[in-house]
C-alpha cells in the first residue's frame, strides 16, 4: 500500500503542474475567464488531494522512533 501512495504522489503533483500550466496559458492568450477560474479551482482541489496523500503517507507509513 505504501508503494501505491508513493506512486500517486508524483502523479498528483504532475497533474497540478499541468492544470497550472493550462490555466496560465489560457490567461496569457486572453481566453475565457470562466475557463481560467475552472482550471484554478481544479488546481486547488488537486493540491489538496496531494497534500492529503503526503500527510496520510507520512502518518500511516512513516517510520517514527
Amino acid at each position: 500500500m505504501a508503494s501505491f501512495v508513493n506512486t500517486l504522489i508524483p502523479i498528483g503533483m504532475a497533474a497540478v503542474a499541468i492544470v497550472l500550466a493550462l490555466g496560465l496559458i489560457n490567461m496569457f492568450r486572453n481566453g475565457p475567464s470562466n475557463r481560467s477560474q475552472m482550471l484554478m479551482r481544479w488546481r486547488v482541489g488537486l493540491q489538496f488531494l496531494v497534500i492529503v496523500l503526503v500527510m496520510g503517507g507520512l502518518y500511516f507509513f512513516g517510520t517514527g522512533n
